[in-house]
């Protein structure tokens, strides 16, 4: 009784206490109905259409509370009547949206019972569809029993009946159900097995050629069973023990895992059954039995197809054909198991992004991911063509060929062919199998689309070789492509990291920790996404992190599903405003990704100045992002200026304090501005800018160093971690070097520029010239005599010296190297009734004397009464009269100065440093400088017209003077012309074009002059000697190391060209070294005498060699030193006199002797 209780489902504590049940309670425990929550279990789940009611909610109040702020924001500045009318249009339309929510609300009450309905009627449907399939099924049974009943022809029989009138046997059916068959005992079967897998041992060792993929194989039950990893495990049995017997299929496994959602996995299992068993083993056993003959009395049926025969010299390898068919279909099989997944991630949510092609072979499925829809082409409008793809993921099963050099045949390693050569060698000898091994393998190809989001991602660069395979132990298509996928994120955002950072904006996002990969594990799409689908996702996305200001840092990702590019905020909560501005960034950043970089850009803009605004609120301070100014107007802030935000000042309302925005930091400005009343829109003007440094205002030692390259200055930037300690007691505001801009900094600018305005005239000169300079107080720390009390202003001490750095007020000017980087300017006298002066001193950097009959004998000169010059700190202190012109005047009289400075200086250094005993400095007077460059040869250098926009221009006087011998002048008047006075108008030319970089330039002249004196001098000579002899040559300079000797004829010319290593290359001038074809083209005797231009000198090459050749043998040039080329030769300056003298007398010579002239 208590088993037939339990069997009920019914305790027997129940039936003791009340007693046996009736039958037909029995029957109800056996049959109780599912409850309700039960079945509701049962029922599909169907979210079409439906959306979370608090997402709707929330969108809604942010929407409320950012227009709200926004009027906040706006209404100040409107008229009464305006701020009523807006409020009363915002309320308006936010009580619809607040009715049209509370409607929803509403009915959402009913939500539950619609999303009920919906899911019996996803489950009414889909059990209609199983009712039309059984239909279908009974049908097509019905059909198929009919010709079921009919009996077999027995075709035998009938023929003999036909022929002979009788039958001739018993039909087999009918004595094998009569006579029994005497079963095999135990023994026996294990005796016919071992004997069989004898055969097939010696078989496979001796004559059957097996593949080396399938060399991994057992021999047991009678059959062999070979496995080749990561594709099969089959065996096969012999027909018989007959040397021509062949072999049979039993069985196989693919060696297969399947990885990932295991939905429908028993879809393919590994080892294969029922019709596809039936399939795969009526394929395999005729591939085996290929070449096998058929039995006798199939081939007396003359309608069945012969089997081929093997040529001559051709071996059977079923082996071989069954390792090919099996290996395709293993691969096969994985390939519809990848697309098998991929159907199915379409079917969860992918369908809309994500399309699957497999060709008609089914060895090639195509893979796109990212799908975009086609954007609508809306007239006159031309939007950015984005591919409509983000790239293509390709598997395909190819052939795997082994090198070229190893010869046909799979892909194997060293020791596999080495296998498959001597096992063909002894089991075939020199015949050749029927069949060839394939080597068969997976080719997977990533290709990325070409502009997808903008950019030119590399395919090699950007997933590793690794991860684009298919794994047969875990074949998971999901896996390979979300690796994809991400490989192809990281690369899109790497390459964005790479354009911020080292593109047009690199100077905003390239410091360290700005842009940034990160792993974004808060994305709400994917884990929602994988709650409801119940899929697996990795915790973290890859994400660009992009650091605006401050705590403000934007993040942006890209979603794996979608392919679209999110941006999201993540720092104060309380900018709940922010959230319709990253939408609308985001949309237009998935329509045109080249747009990134202006966005983040304004963005970053945008949330400077929110934080800087609202700080002044907090202090009570009246600002305004933008005034009424002008374009031009705005650009005297500068060309790094990229927003500004006024601070007006409350006792000057023409003065404003502006926060210039840079790329950097804040730049603070002090600037006066003035309306114009005549204009139409009362446009301001700024009259006055002063730039601030926070440092200086707030009393701490500056230490003026050079400035890199940048034009601008670093403001706010403190003096930390020096060789100055500062104390302990001290009170010091920091200033953060981005734009964490503190509110006491911000009150120390502010009241600064109140007592700031009444003294910027002096610094006017510097503004209104874009030139940065530095505050310094020299005085500071030094105790306030009375003296000083009553001459100075009490307000002197807190206006302190400029300092500015010769790179700057400099630039563009002459000798700009000659001075130290700082300069000083000092205003004089503006506190007193007496006119206001203004001293620039520049210290050089040598200290040079001056020298000559005009440079005195005192250590302080005073060239002009603007100038004087202290030798022996090498000061020069620059005086203007007037505060107004003061930079036009330094930079007019250093212009007069800095040049003969430098040349004076870099001449006294010269025979030290170059080992030019004979170059000395022979007059300095800080206006020209004359100095020998070798032996008695001089120059004198002066300069003029320096501040034009050509650079200026130099003048060079060249002649000679007194010889030195035995450090004693000789009394004997030298010969005044110096033949380098015909190249003037080229050498000034090598110290103008040195504009910025006037050293080096003086070198090269000095070395340009000595190294072209052996020819001046010699062509000088040749010019002497021949009006002394009657004939009339004529020597010029064509460049500064190019002379000519011309003919009286002006036909034959010798060029001397200076080269490279104090090299001299003596040519037939008639040779252009610019075109040499159209110079050794020769002239016909028609025009031979009207030819213009320059003819070749008669065998002038034989002139050269034979020449050349006298001077070596004569030892009077080394045979190293001097080179014979096509139309001349080359030598060094030491031999030039000689040779070219030389080479003009043959010319000579041989002119003569033919009656031409030269």
């Amino acid at each position: 009784m208590q088993q037939d209780c339990e069997v009920l489902g019914v305790t027997s504590d129940i039936i003791i206490s009340n007693g046996p049940l009736p039958t037909t309670a029995i029957h109800q425990e056996e049959f109780r109905e599912p409850s309700m929550d039960i079945l509701e279990r049962e029922l599909p789940v169907v979210m079409d259409g439906q959306i979370p009611l608090g997402d709707l909610l929330s969108r809604v109040m942010q929407s409320i509370y950012a227009e709200l702020a926004e009027l906040a924001e706006t209404m100040p500045n409107m008229s009464d009547s305006a701020r009523k009318r807006t409020l009363a249009d915002w309320v308006v339309k936010t009580k619809k949206q607040v009715v049209k929510l509370y409607a929803v609300a509403k009915w959402a009450r009913d939500a539950e019972t619609v999303q009920k309905c919906m899911n019996i009627t996803a489950f009414l449907m889909t059990q209609n569809h199983q009712f039309e399939g059984a239909m279908d099924g009974l049908k097509y049974a019905r059909e198929s029993l009919d010709p079921a009943r009919l009996r077999n022809h027995d075709l035998l029989t009938s023929l003999d009946v036909l022929t002979t009138g009788s039958y001739l046997r018993l039909p087999t059916c009918i004595k094998k159900s009569m006579i029994p068959i005497d079963s095999l005992t135990d023994l026996q079967i294990g005796q016919t097995l071992a004997g069989m897998e004898d055969v097939i041992r010696y078989r496979l060792r001796v004559f059957e050629l097996v593949p080396v993929e399938m060399s991994q194989y057992r021999i047991v039950n009678g059959r062999v069973y070979f496995t080749v990893p990561t594709l099969f495990e089959a065996s096969l049995c012999l027909r018989g023990a007959q040397k021509d017997e062949g072999w049979f299929f039993v069985h196989v496994e693919f060696l297969i895992n399947i990885g990932g959602d295991l939905t429908g996995l028993q879809e393919f299992p590994r080892i294969p059954a029922g019709v596809m068993k039936r399939h795969i083993t009526d394929e395999a056993d005729a591939r085996l039995a290929f070449y096998l003959p058929l039995p006798e009395e199939v081939q007396l049926d003359s309608e069945m197809p012969r089997r081929p025969q093997l040529p001559e010299g051709v071996i059977d390898t079923p082996l071989v054909r069954i390792f090919n068919f099996l290996q395709m279909m293993s691969l096969s099989y994985q390939l519809e198991i990848l697309w098998y997944q991929a159907e199915r991630m379409r079917s969860l949510g992918w369908a809309d992004y994500l399309t699957v092609q497999m060709d008609q072979n089914r060895k090639v499925m195509t893979v796109s991911y990212w799908i975009r829809r086609p954007p609508p082409q809306l007239p006159g409008r031309q939007r950015f063509k984005l591919p409509l793809l983000g790239g293509t993921i390709t598997i395909s099963i190819v052939e795997a060929s082994g090198p070229i050099q190893t010869g046909p045949g799979p892909a194997r390693s060293p020791k596999a062919r080495a296998f498959a050569k001597l096992q063909r060698k002894s089991k075939l000898g020199s015949a050749s199998p029927s069949d060839e091994v394939e080597g068969l393998r997976f080719q997977v190809l990533w290709e990325p689309a070409k502009g997808a989001f903008g950019v030119k991602v590399p395919a090699e660069e950007s997933i590793s070789n690794d991860l684009l395979r298919v794994d047969a132990n875990n074949l998971d298509f999901e896996n390979l492509l979300r690796s994809v996928i991400e490989g192809h994120a990281h690369s899109v955002l790497k390459s964005f990291q790479y354009q911020l950072q080292h593109g047009p904006t690199r100077t905003v996002f390239s410091p360290l920790g700005i842009v940034s990969l990160v792993k974004d594990g808060a994305c709400p799409y994917l884990m929602q996404y994988s709650h409801i689908h119940s899929c697996y996702y990795t915790e973290g996305v890859q994400a660009l992190r992009v650091h605006l200001c401050a705590d403000e840092v934007v993040i942006m990702t890209i979603d794996s599903r979608t392919g679209r590019m999110n941006l999201r905020d993540t720092g104060d909560l309380a900018a709940a405003g922010r959230g319709p501005r990253f939408t609308a960034i985001s949309d237009q950043l998935n329509d045109n990704p080249t747009l990134l970089f202006e966005a983040l850009t304004r963005l970053r803009l945008h949330t400077i100045t929110d934080l800087a605004e609202q700080k002044a609120n907090y202090l009570g301070l009246q600002s305004f992002r933008r005034r009424n100014f002008k374009q031009e107007e705005l650009q005297k802030l500068g060309p790094s200026t990229h927003g500004t935000l006024y601070i007006q000042l409350s006792n000057f309302p023409s003065h404003y304090l502006v926060l210039v925005i840079t790329d950097e930091c804040f730049r603070y400005a002090l600037i006066t501005t003035r309306i114009l009343t005549e204009s139409m829109f009362s446009h301001m003007i700024m009259e006055d800018i002063a730039w601030l440094d926070f440092d200086r205002i707030h009393g701490e030692d500056i230490m003026i160093t050079a400035h890199s390259s940048r034009s601008d200055l670093r403001i706010g930037k403190r003096k930390r971690d020096s060789d100055d300690v500062v104390a302990k007691d001290s009170t010091v505001i920091e200033v953060d070097l981005g734009f964490n801009l503190e509110t006491p900094v911000l009150r120390e600018l502010y009241s600064y520029c109140c007592a700031r305005v009444a003294y910027m005239n002096v610094e006017r000169q510097f503004k209104l010239r874009g030139i940065p300079f530095t505050h310094v107080n020299p005085t500071s720390g030094a105790p306030v005599t009375m003296e000083l009390a009553h001459i100075q202003s009490s307000l002197a001490r807190s206006v302190p010296a400029l300092c500015v750095q010769s790179e700057h007020i400099l630039s563009g000017a002459p000798a700009a190297e000659a001075a130290m980087p700082n300069i000083r300017v000092i205003p004089l006298n503006w506190w007193s009734e007496k006119r206001a002066q203004v001293v620039t001193s520049v210290k050089l950097k040598y200290v040079q004397q001056p020298m000559g009959k005009t440079a005195g004998t005192s250590t302080v000169i005073r060239p002009s009464k603007r100038i004087i010059y202290d030798t022996t700190q090498a000061v020069v202190s620059f005086l203007s009269e007037n505060v107004n012109t003061c930079v036009d005047e330094f930079l007019e009289e250093w212009a007069r100065v800095s040049k003969m400075v430098v040349i004076a200086r870099e001449v006294a250094q010269m025979a030290k440093e170059s080992s030019w005993e004979d170059v000395r400095l022979l007059s300095f007077d800080l206006q020209t400088v004359e100095f020998a460059y070798a032996s008695d040869y001089t120059v004198s250098i002066s300069c003029e017209d320096q501040l034009s926009s050509m650079g200026g221009n130099f003048d060079l006087r060249f002649s000679r003077c007194r010889r030195w011998q035995n450090g004693e002048k000789q009394d004997k008047e030298p010969d005044q012309f110096n033949p380098h006075d015909d190249a003037e108008p080229f050498l000034r030319n090598i110290l103008r074009h040195g504009h910025g970089r006037l050293a080096p330039s003086l070198h090269r002249l000095v070395t340009l002059l000595r190294d072209t004196l052996p020819i001046a001098t010699e062509l000088e000579e040749i010019r002497k000697k021949s009006e002394q002899d009657g004939r009339s040559v004529d020597t010029f300079a064509k460049a500064a190391g190019w002379y000519r000797l011309l003919d009286a004829d002006l036909k034959h010319a010798i060029d001397f060209r200076l080269m490279s290593g104090r090299r001299v290359a003596i040519l037939d001038g008639s040779y252009s070294l610019f075109d040499p074809a159209a110079s050794t083209t020769p002239s016909t005797s028609s025009d031979t005498d009207d030819t213009l231009g320059l003819r070749p000198i008669p065998q002038f090459t034989e002139i050269v060699t034979g020449v050349v050749r006298d001077m070596v043998s004569s030892e009077r040039v080394q045979a190293g030193k001097i080179a014979v080329v096509d139309v001349g030769v080359i030598c060094d300056t030491a031999t030039v006199r000689d040779l070219g003298r030389a080479i003009h007398a043959k010319v000579l010579e041989h002119n003569f002797s033919h009656n031409s002239s030269f």
